[in-house]
């Protein structure tokens, strides 16, 4: 009843099943690994950044360059406050306003992005803060680059003179003239009238929409190994019934094709309407002797 599995046909699905099941419980496998990655990243960065409040901070030299270890932790710079900008379309506590980004120009020759605090409303460089004159030490927390578009940096464009809408090397090569480090710090305390902001989370170190998606395409790739086995007992189960129905002498009636049914209507059609012509022939061929008698009949 089986030997059906040894056709061609059989071959090639019991292959592709094969192949199909390993493959799917791998990527299921490999995204479900990703997923609990990006869980370790988040929890390992929390506890960083709870660590980080109380180690004292250290040299930026020593925290170069950026990357999930270093962000978040807290460093020292010298220098002398150059360039000011303003970051648009940043909240805070759910209000809506702008950062006051200031570059540190080190004793290495490179400047550093400096946030110095948070403002409420509409950028406006009248009502940000001048930066102190003289050399200055800042203490804060290290930030890697922004990536526009991301995490709700602003992607947008054609912004006004004196604005960026993220804090970037890439971003701000164009708007400055010194050579920048690719980092920017957010002081522990903001300068007077502005508000401290918050460090953020190193990229991919969140449980964000990518992690979900993670989890999301795990779910997917195991149903995807489901009904691959769903299908393959589907299409056994058929073709025992086949088997057995045929064995049994029963057999799917099969399909006319097509016009056989209307060339069966005009046959009949046909034939219908030869009959009465030949019914009438014979009927003529019955009177026609006994009209022959009647004319040899001499009449008295």
């Amino acid at each position: 009843m089986y030997r059906f599995l040894l056709t061609p046909r059989w071959w090639g699905i019991n292959v592709f099943v094969l192949l199909a099941i390993p493959f799917c419980v791998f990527m299921g496998s490999w995204q479900l690994s990703r997923f609990e990655a990006r869980v370790d990243d988040h929890r390992s960065a929390k506890e960083q950044a709870e660590s980080a409040r109380t180690q004292a901070a250290r040299p930026l030299a020593e925290l170069l360059p950026v990357d999930k270890s270093t962000s978040g932790r807290r460093t020292t710079a010298t220098g002398h406050y150059g360039k000011q900008l303003l970051v648009p379309d940043r909240q805070l506590d759910g209000r809506d306003g702008y950062y006051v980004l200031t570059l540190l120009r080190t004793d290495g020759g490179k400047a550093l992005p400096v946030v110095r605090g948070w403002l409420p409303g509409d950028a406006d460089s009248a009502k940000a803060p001048k930066p102190p004159a003289g050399q200055v030490t800042v203490t804060g927390t290290l930030q890697a680059s922004e990536t526009p578009g991301d995490n709700g940096v602003s992607a947008q464009g054609g912004l006004p003179a004196g604005q960026t809408s993220a804090i970037s090397a890439a971003s701000l090569v164009n708007l400055v003239p010194y050579d920048l480090y690719d980092a920017w710090v957010t002081l522990d305390t903001a300068d007077s009238g502005m508000t401290a902001v918050p460090a953020t989370a190193a990229a991919d170190t969140g449980l964000d929409l990518k992690a979900f998606q993670n989890l999301g395409y795990t779910g997917e790739w195991f149903v995807f190994a489901g009904f691959v086995v769903f299908m393959w007992f589907r299409l056994l189960r058929r073709e025992v019934e086949f088997a057995r129905d045929a064995e049994l002498g029963i057999l799917p009636e099969e399909p006319e094709e097509p016009g056989e049914s209307e060339k069966h209507r005009e046959s009949e059609k046909h034939r219908e309407s030869e009959e009465p012509g030949e019914s009438g022939a014979d009927t003529a061929g019955r009177h026609e002797p006994r009209a022959q008698e009647d004319a040899s009949t001499p009449v008295r």
